[in-house]
């Protein structure tokens, strides 16, 4: 038997590494089991090439709990080790890697957002052992070789009884870890990190119900048998080829993804290159709703079939983070933190395929099927506006896809919306006029006064719309968006023709006078128009541009400094050529006019849904009054 002492220059490396990222020691079960996949894949290798003469056979890979001997054991059927080869492995390599890591992160480690630890490997083990086994039998005909090390840099070395091939891991839990000898603990562990390794894992056993025998009878019990307990998919859907999978397997994988997940994906798309980068994946665009919020960080990240983390920022473009799937790619360097992740060049080039590749499914979806396209289109609009935003690359190929649709269930393009409206909408600057109504409800009376004049009104309702309308006003030509309370129509889409008004410069500025000492508010800016004389007489509309900037503070981003904090700000538009303001400027009763002028503009407002509470009863108390 030979002991030793483990040649680190930290004396102090084992204390180190348990307190080393305190809140992951989780990953070690993580590290330990992709180190047998390791060494089971190597053996396949070897064996393909014929430079180990052994059967490969179907190795797993075995963990198993001894809870009143407080061990975990982690058995695998690879190349296994020669005493020679655990001295260089464990001793040197292993112990070297520790010590740069730890050299490396143990500083930073807490705050760096270090993406996926991978790196730690074997010396993990110390995170939640007090003491630590290997039994490991090498392929070649070599005796086994039995290591043991108690935490400090001590360690022996003898040989071992073990006559099967691979290798033995026995972690005999330290007491501060005692939650890892729970079997519920190490399944939920193994299903997080594990579930898609190429290799079988087995946890456990797990009762299996056989078919009845012939002429059984109804009453007898199903013949059952103990099996394998397999806790992982060693062949999920990504790693095959698009054309071996139909659509009930893309479900099918979802399903396996997400088992709370009620609601079936509205489509997939399927990743897979190989040059300049490998990357393979499936993503899915679940339904939406339009918070942006509570979406996020659904879509996993794994290294050849070991999960990594389910945030993928700086990974896949922000815009996508709301779909859901996998990604797995070698390429992704994982021992950095999120912010150099960002620079890095190969990371890019990851993030510009992902991007195109979507752009490129949603067009062919668009194209191949614009009726179910266009079904979907509400639960999938707020990725697509979110990208055309953020994105310059996705805004330019989403021309051909993004839909722009109208109060009336109408769907087009931005092209064919432009080709649509340029007859009817474009002022006398031939600037294109875009009416739009975020609220079918709330703007009724505002859409309709539109479409009466034949204008097609757009349903733009997402919490980012403000946002996007800034971006196509400034990358489009001569186009404007106007939303349509922001003002009267004959205003918001500016004809040549101007009427001519009933009312002669003084009596307007009678009448003017009248309602600002009768309203007495300061949120209405009292606005005189020669208009239809069917025209309402008092309409209410909120400016454009205060509008959107106040919405763009809101939603983040744009606008101007400390606009999301203004109060509302209103015109009351009053409309010169109606009877009822000639009948308001000419009552001689300044009550009767005060009245009138107080039941048009809450009718106003009512139309605009800004009478509320106590002014809401008041009103309709006056209603019943008048109607008497």
């Amino acid at each position: 038997m030979a002991t030793g002492k483990i040649n680190v220059s930290v004396e102090n490396i084992f204390p180190l590494i348990k307190k080393f990222l305190y809140s992951d020691h989780e990953i070690f079960l993580r590290e330990l089991i992709s180190n047998a996949t390791d060494a089971t894949l190597k053996l396949k290798h070897l064996t393909t090439i014929g430079e180990a003469k052994v059967e490969y056979g179907n190795p797993l890979i075995e963990v198993k709990i001894d809870k009143e001997g407080k061990k975990i054991h982690i058995i695998d059927q690879g190349v296994g080790m020669t005493e020679e080869e655990v001295q260089k492995y464990i001793n040197e390599i292993a112990f070297s890697g520790a010590e740069e890591f730890l050299d490396k992160y143990k500083d930073s480690a807490k705050d760096s957002g270090i993406i996926g630890h991978f790196g730690l490997g074997f010396y993990s083990a110390f995170m939640v052992a007090s003491k630590v086994e290997i039994i490991t039998k090498s392929y070649k005909d070599e005796p086994a070789a039995h290591w043991t090390c108690d935490g400090s840099p001590n360690f022996t070395l003898k040989k071992a009884k073990k006559t099967t091939r691979g290798t033995e891991i026995i972690l005999h839990v330290a007491e501060d870890s005692t939650e890892f000898l729970e079997e519920g603990k190490i399944g939920t562990l193994l299903r997080k990190y594990n579930k898609f390794m190429p290799i079988p894992i087995k946890f456990g056993t797990t009762t299996e119900t056989l078919p009845k025998p012939e002429g059984a009878k109804e009453e007898d019990p199903a013949p059952t048998k103990e099996v394998d307990n397999i806790i992982n998919n060693p062949n999920p859907a990504w790693t095959k080829q698009p054309t071996d999978l139909t659509d009930e397997d893309y479900k099918g994988f979802y399903r396996e993804l997400y088992p709370m997940q009620f609601e079936e994906p509205l489509f997939h798309i399927h990743l897979n290159v190989d040059y300049p980068f490998n990357l393979t994946g499936i993503l899915y665009f679940p339904k939406l709703t339009n918070d942006l919020n509570t979406q996020k960080d659904r879509i996993q990240l794994y290294q050849n079939q070991v999960f990594v983390t389910d945030n993928v920022e700086g990974i896949v473009p922000e815009f996508l983070t709301m779909l859901r799937g996998v990604i797995d790619s070698p390429d992704i360097p994982l021992n950095v933190s999120r912010s150099y992740l960002q620079a890095d060049g190969a990371v890019k080039k990851i993030s510009t395929y992902i991007t195109r590749k979507v752009a490129d499914k949603l067009n062919s979806l668009f194209k191949n099927n614009r009726a179910d396209f266009e079904a979907k289109w509400n639960d999938i609009k707020i990725v697509i506006e979110y990208g055309m935003l953020s994105e310059d690359k996705f805004f330019e190929k989403a021309d051909k896809f993004a839909l722009y649709p109208t109060v009336d269930g109408a769907y087009y393009t931005f092209e064919e919306l432009q080709e649509k409206l340029k007859p009817n909408q474009t002022d006398k600057d031939e600037k294109l006029v875009i009416l739009y109504a975020s609220n079918k409800e709330e703007q009724h009376s505002y859409i309709e006064a539109a479409t009466a004049k034949g204008y097609e009104v757009l349903l733009l309702d997402s919490p980012i719309v403000s946002h996007l309308m800034q971006k196509l006003e400034t990358s489009k030509e001569k186009i404007s968006f106007a939303r349509v309370d922001a003002d009267h129509l004959d205003n918001l889409i500016k004809k040549e023709d101007t009427q001519i008004s009933k009312l002669s410069d003084e009596e307007k500025e009678a009448l003017k006078t009248d309602i600002e000492t009768a309203i007495n508010n300061k949120s209405y800016t009292v606005q005189l128009e020669a208009m239809d004389s069917s025209s309402s007489p008092f309409i209410i509309t909120e400016p454009e541009f205060m509008r959107r900037m106040k919405e763009m503070q809101q939603t983040g981003g744009g606008g101007m400094f400390g606009m999301g904090n203004m109060p509302e700000m209103y015109n009351l538009v009053v409309n010169t050529n109606h009877e009822l303001v000639s009948e308001i400027l000419n009552t001689k009763t300044a009550k009767k006019k005060e009245r009138l002028i107080n039941q048009s503009l809450d009718l106003a407002r009512l139309s605009k849904g800004l009478l509320k509470g106590e002014e809401l009863t008041k009103f309709i108390k006056r209603s019943y009054e008048m109607v008497k």
